[in-house]
Order: structure tokens, then sequence, then C-alpha cells
């Protein structure tokens, strides 16, 4: 199933949906880090946290990165980095205060490449301000936690509930099936070494095999 409209969605199915949502947020409290790292995605509302962080005082310095996003390639078609650091600077956020990196393919490489543009650039990173779609917090903590252990991870993402997020995006099922693939990743990365491994509670996971039984299974790995 690669789209469902809210109509055909039960009551129980928005139940399950909403046990990964939560579970996905990280919960962390904001707090000032050396560095913002808005991951690519077909989001731009990261691009807009992120810039928001920045005209807040949290950081001094962004990276954005990613290149041509894989599912809406038409979206960003200079890459994601491209596209979020100029949506960051039409939002106040000083051209001097943003690194970009543009080759980025996955959330492992986003990562490990905006540590190698930091390290170029100069300066001690002890601590990072990871801004990701709001059901990517998890997999977004245990990858940098992987790739990047020395340094302290702090969580963030655009402040909304299920609801809000899907008018966002306006495909309830794509959202769906979004978090499915997400939390799949949650559980099967740390077996490959993408990621260090994180306890899904049995309510969560029971509902995560519900939504996979009612087709929500775009986004998975194969």
């Amino acid at each position: 199933m690669t789209s469902t409209s809210r109509r055909e969605i039960t009551d129980r199915q928005w139940a399950d949906t909403t046990l990964l949502w939560d579970y996905q947020q990280m919960g962390h409290d904001l707090q000032p880090c050396d560095v913002a790292i808005g991951l690519g995605s077909h989001d731009l509302g990261v691009a807009a946290e992120t810039a928001g962080l920045y005209l807040r005082g949290l950081v001094k310095r962004i990276v954005f990165t990613g290149g041509p996003n894989p599912s809406r390639p038409e979206a960003f078609p200079r890459g994601e980095a491209v596209h979020f650091a100029e949506h960051a600077v039409a939002l106040g956020v000083p051209e001097s205060a943003i690194l970009r990196e543009p080759n980025a393919r996955n959330t492992g490489q986003n990562i490990e490449f905006s540590r190698a543009v930091l390290a170029e650039a100069g300066g001690t990173v002890a601590s990072v301000l990871l801004v990701s779609m709001p059901y990517m917090e998890r997999r977004a903590y245990a990858t940098c936690r992987k790739v990047w252990p020395e340094v302290e991870v702090v969580c963030a993402s655009a402040p909304m509930n299920l609801n809000d997020y899907v008018k966002t995006i306006g495909d309830d099922g794509l959202v769906i099936d979004s978090l499915v693939g997400d939390l799949q990743r949650v559980i099967e990365y740390p077996g490959l070494g993408f990621a260090v491994a994180q306890d899904v509670p049995g309510s969560v996971h029971d509902a995560y095999q519900r939504l996979i039984a009612d087709g929500f299974t775009s986004r998975l790995l194969t």
C-alpha cells in the first residue's frame, strides 16, 4: 500500500499509529549545543525548525546535510542541503552560520559526512542538536550514537502532534507507512551495525506488527 486516505483508516489503526509516533519522540529538553545538524528529508519543516533553533540562540552554527531526495527528487533538484540552507537564509539565518554537506544519501552518511565538514571548518564539537522529522527522532539518535559516540546528542523536531503532522503532509497513509518503516529501521539497524540498540516496548512492537499486517508497508526494507 502506498497511500491510504484518512476515511479508510480505522480507529484501531490510528491508535496503533499514535503509539509508534509517541515512541519515536525522544522527549529531550532543548539546550544550547555547539552545532545543529539539519538532516535532509522530504520535509522543509526540518530546515525551518533548525533555523528557529539558531534564531533562538541555541546554536551558533548549522550543518545542513543531504543530496537529492530519493523519494521526491523533483522537490529538491539541487539537493536537500542546498534547498534547506536557502530556506534557512530566507528565514533570517546568516549565510556565514551555515555549512552545507551535499553528498549524504542516508542517515549514517548525514552524521559521518557532517562530522567531516565540521572538522574541516575547525572548532570543537562536544554537543549536537540533531534536527529531524518528528517521527525520525529515535532513529536519528540511535544512528548518531553509533557513528559519533563522542558527542552529546539532543534531538529536536518541529513541535507538533500526529494529527497536525498529517495535515502538513496531506497523506495519512504515507505518514503511517513512514512510521512503520522508521520503526523497522530502529529494530533492524543495530544488527546491521548502523545504529545502537533501542528498547522497543511490547505494546509498540505489537502495534507495528498489526500495521504491517494491514498493508502499511511501502517504506519497509526488503
